[in-house]
């Protein structure tokens, strides 16, 4: 019976109260990252962070076509750099509440620009995170994408222990931004202002 009224209590708590009591967070140094985008087959795209964990050798490299090689393949970076390849080893985090299992990210090209998004089915709007420019498609050039306003990539905690697993976390609850996407793509559907006509 004890043990019934026990998985009855989790199974009451609200999924968003028991991600932000399980886990917590803690801020990182920026510049020793890099979010980028990967181009897979004819149109695709995969997001990777990397980390530079020591100074050197150089786990990425800013090419002069604007591009990024990832510069890790070429030796073996283990101690050096580290990856984070999927939902696995990255997620959302919007005012204080780990919304990985309810958001997705992707990447949406529009032209030239490369959007990270993050997604949930039940919403209309995604909440826009941060661009990159495409100057060309080169499988072996990745695209690095700049986050948006106060988005920052933050690491997981547990009971004061620090884990692998890294946050795009923004500190404005998730409802603030899904009502500011919503609001940005009914602007955009309404077009441009336009002068008016000359007398």
């Amino acid at each position: 019976a004890g043990l019934t009224t026990a998985c009855l209590t989790v199974m009451l708590v609200p999924r968003g109260l028991s991600a932000r009591a399980l886990f917590d967070s803690k801020p990182l140094n920026q510049a020793s990252f890099a979010v980028l985008a990967q181009p897979v087959g004819n149109s695709d795209w995969k997001l990777l962070v990397l980390e530079q964990i020591k100074q050197r050798p150089r786990c990425w490299t800013p090419r002069p076509d604007g591009l990024v090689e990832p510069t890790l393949n070429s030796f073996d970076f283990a101690g050096i750099c580290s990856r984070y390849l999927d939902s696995n080893s990255y997620s959302l985090r919007s005012g204080g509440e780990d919304l990985g299992t309810r958001f997705r990210l992707r990447l949406q090209q529009r032209g030239t620009t490369l959007q990270l998004e993050a997604i949930d089915p039940r919403e209309v709007a995604p909440i826009p995170m941060g661009r990159g420019s495409v100057s060309r498609r080169d499988r072996n050039g990745f695209v690095l994408l700049q986050l948006d306003g106060d988005w920052r990539l933050e690491r997981r905690v547990y009971k004061g222990r620090t884990l692998g697993h890294v946050y795009f976390a923004n500190s404005q609850p998730v409802n603030t931004l899904l009502a500011k996407a919503g609001n940005a793509e009914i602007f955009a559907s309404l077009g441009g202002a336009s002068a008016p006509p000359a007398p």
